[in-house]
């Protein structure tokens, strides 16, 4: 059975929050990534990276993953984990890599503005993670 993502889990993951993310063949014990994520309109997480990254080489022989995102200190615990399978798109992830900068970066600040269109320079492919299962704690 598929769990669902709840209103109290999706205005978790809209929050400019680092995911960490664990691809299913990666090294043992699990060694998470922190990441910038987006919970796109139709409930898959998506991130970038680039085309030869560690992410894309552990998804090649189990393309399975799964993230956490967890209230920061000073909140009310709560933490989100989502897994399921993940497909590497080469499409539409520096809109993706543009967005998210807007969303974790002040792109007023001139320093800012630079390191995007630095990132933008770079190749990247969009990973899109959807949900399979969805597990929380909420203290």
């Amino acid at each position: 059975m598929t769990d669902a993502l709840t209103d109290e889990d999706r205005a978790l993951l809209r929050r400019p929050l680092h995911a960490f993310f664990t691809p299913a063949a990666g090294p043992v014990p699990p060694q998470p990534r922190p990441v910038w994520f987006e919970l796109a309109d139709d409930g898959t997480v998506q991130l970038f990276t680039g085309p030869d990254s560690l992410k894309v080489r552990h998804l090649r022989p189990d393309p399975r993953a799964s993230v956490v995102v967890a209230a920061p200190v000073g909140e009310r615990e709560h933490w989100v984990s989502v897994s399921g399978p993940v497909t590497v798109e080469a499409d539409g992830a520096h809109e993706l890599a543009a967005r998210l900068a807007a969303r974790y970066w002040d792109l007023g600040d001139p320093v800012r503005a630079r390191d995007l269109e630095a990132l933008l320079a770079d190749d990247y492919v969009r990973l899109v993670l959807r949900p399979e299962q969805v597990r929380r704690t909420v203290f």
